[in-house]
């Protein structure tokens, strides 16, 4: 249910660009009137409009992912927090000035931003920020979470990377799929990595706990 709900707000945003892309003039029309306020000129183009309707959608979700969050009193993430905010700036500076650059821009300021979190929080601080998100449960040498730190700080700085040449070299539906599901492989690939390097230098179970077991 989790992972389910983490990427609501992703199946929306391609649910909604699907749909808006083959209904142009009618997503334009009621963007227009009930959304015209939000856009410079207030009047949406069809060609625009699947674009900055899955833009508005996946905001709008972020907003009620946190609030129902709250509603429960469950702890809201800052990874939730940061993808909130940033969206909701660069996609409103893509709603006003018609532009879908700036949303595109989203995923690489995401990424680049965990990246240096990342580099920051377990690379220089040491913090073993990996180890507590997996529960604390995975023992490993220092060395193997240092390795992990760099790793994931790599990974996310490559994406941001990535995400840029498919948003300057590709059509937006080609981007639009490719943030939907490239970069959603890429991250299953890189977490599988991950796995398998963990337990390749977890340490040996001791004789006695393994003949408890």
């Amino acid at each position: 249910m989790k992972i389910f709900f983490d990427l609501l707000p992703l199946l929306l945003f391609f649910g909604a660009y699907t749909w808006a892309g083959g209904h142009k003039e009618l997503a334009a029309e009621w963007m227009t009137h009930y959304l015209g306020f939000m856009v410079s000129g207030g009047v949406v183009a069809a060609k625009e409009a699947p674009m900055l309707l899955s833009t508005v959608v996946m905001v709008c979700c972020g907003v009620v992912q946190i609030a129902v969050l709250k509603i429960l009193r469950h702890k809201v993430d800052m990874m939730l927090w940061g993808t909130l905010i940033v969206g909701t700036v660069l996609g409103g500076v893509s709603l006003w000035l018609h532009s879908a650059i700036f949303f595109q821009w989203k995923p690489t300021v995401l990424y680049w931003l965990m990246s240096a979190g990342f580099l920051i929080a377990e690379v220089i601080m040491k913090r073993r920020v990996l180890h507590k998100m997996m529960g604390g449960q995975i023992d490993a040498p220092d060395g193997v979470w240092l390795k992990l730190g760099w790793a994931w700080a790599g990974f996310f700085a490559f994406m941001g990377i990535l995400n840029l040449i498919v948003v300057y070299n590709f059509t937006e539906e080609q981007w639009v799929s490719f943030k939907v599901w490239g970069t959603s492989a890429l991250m299953v690939v890189f977490m599988l990595a991950q796995g398998l390097y963990l337990s390749r230098h977890m340490p040996p179970v001791p004789d006695d706990a393994a003949k408890a077991k």
